[in-house]
């Protein structure tokens, strides 16, 4: 049997969630540079013309970008094997997949880009191997690196908001740390959802590039050691009592998974408020908007207030994409259900994102995000 093909990139954010996923439910894979001509002629028209890590090219042909939607493909497949099915555990899983993606996008850019002493040759080095081989590939990865190092100021990383960006990321360091001190996973002895969502950020940035990798070694060596249980086949979970490889019993969400969700809602929540308020300004503006018009990644700045720093950040449609899968989970609920799981948000401060929704939903068609 032919493996699938991940197009992917050791460096690349999102390309980790997915890797992650493959490698745990043990589906075969060889893992590529998107930089083929196979690639480039064949399977980039597929994903929408987006050369856009990561995409998985199937053994049959067809061809799935993004993410999120190559683990949907696979937890369809296998009746949702990461996902927990009780009512509380199952917002949780949900929540901290759009944090993954969304959530902690600042700090990975911040370390990633403002920190050349200790990066620029590793990633040098790295941006260049994602280039088609032959002339002009150094030139190339240089212009590559410096669309996402504005990328990242468009996140928000900028000057005025260092100090604020790395006393939350240390802090963060520190509540997760001390989850998983107890716990091999986020909602116990296997992962979830929630596990790969997170993983995105907290393995190709923040635990890989030099500088932030020496804080996460310093600050949080449960976190390190988490980063490298998600990328091998097999639990991992020799030094923890328990290795049951289940979720935790009873649908409890330990305090200290509460702990953390409270400290990312000091960032999370102002910036998701802000940015449905910028998008639905934005989508008021266009009038009548064309429904499979495909979803841009950005569509205005949104600013909000972060202990005392005013934050400026790009609003992104991907985020309440998300997000709504969270709101239709809750939804799903019986009234019994909702009133603990609404406890369970209130205790974390995380209440507010239930209503936190966008005047138009999107969809996917033909492997991109399409307002519907």
């Amino acid at each position: 049997m032919t493996d699938a093909t991940l197009y992917g990139a050791p460096f690349s954010l999102f390309t980790g969630r997915a890797r992650s996923y493959l490698i745990k439910a043990r589906i075969p894979y060889r893992e590529t540079m998107p930089n083929s001509e196979h690639y480039i002629r064949n399977i980039a028209p597929a994903a929408g013309n987006r050369q856009s890590m990561p995409t998985l090219e199937l053994p049959n042909g067809e061809v799935i970008r993004d993410g999120v939607a190559i683990i949907d493909h696979f937890e369809n497949q296998s009746n949702h094997t990461f996902s927990p099915q009780s009512p509380r555990q199952r917002i949780i899983n949900r929540l901290f997949d759009v944090i993954g993606a969304e959530g902690l996008l600042r700090p990975a850019m911040h370390y990633r880009w403002n920190f050349p002493e200790q990066n620029l040759e590793f990633l040098r080095f790295h941006f260049q191997t994602a280039m088609p081989r032959g002339p002009g590939r150094e030139k190339k990865a240089d212009k590559s690196m410096n669309n996402m190092r504005g990328a990242g100021q468009a996140f928000g990383a900028v000057p005025e908001t260092f100090d604020t960006i790395e006393t939350l990321y240390i802090e963060f360091l520190k509540v997760l740390n001390d989850h998983l001190s107890n716990q091999p996973y986020l909602l116990g002895g296997k992962p979830s959802i929630a596990d790969f969502g997170m993983l995105a950020p907290l393995y190709a940035h923040l635990g890989r590039d030099p500088k932030p990798l020496s804080l996460m070694q310093e600050h949080a060596i449960r976190v390190f050691r988490w980063v490298e249980r998600m990328n091998r086949p097999e639990l991992d979970v020799g030094e923890f009592e328990t290795q049951d490889g289940e979720y935790l019993a009873s649908d409890d969400v330990p305090d200290t998974l509460v702990n953390v969700l409270k400290h990312i809602a000091i960032d999370f929540v102002p910036e998701t408020r802000a940015a449905a308020s910028c998008i639905n300004d934005w989508i008021d503006q266009q009038g009548n908007l064309e429904p499979g018009t495909e979803c841009a990644r950005g569509v205005g700045m949104a600013n909000f207030q972060l202990r005392g720093v005013t934050i400026n950040a790009l609003a992104q449609p991907f985020r309440f994409y998300l997000l709504k899968r969270v709101q239709d989970e809750f939804e799903s609920l019986d009234e019994e259900q909702q009133i603990e799981v609404s406890s369970l948000l209130d205790a974390c401060h995380m209440t507010d994102i239930l209503s936190m929704k966008l005047s138009r939903e999107i969809g996917r068609q033909n492997n991109l995000e399409v307002w519907l």
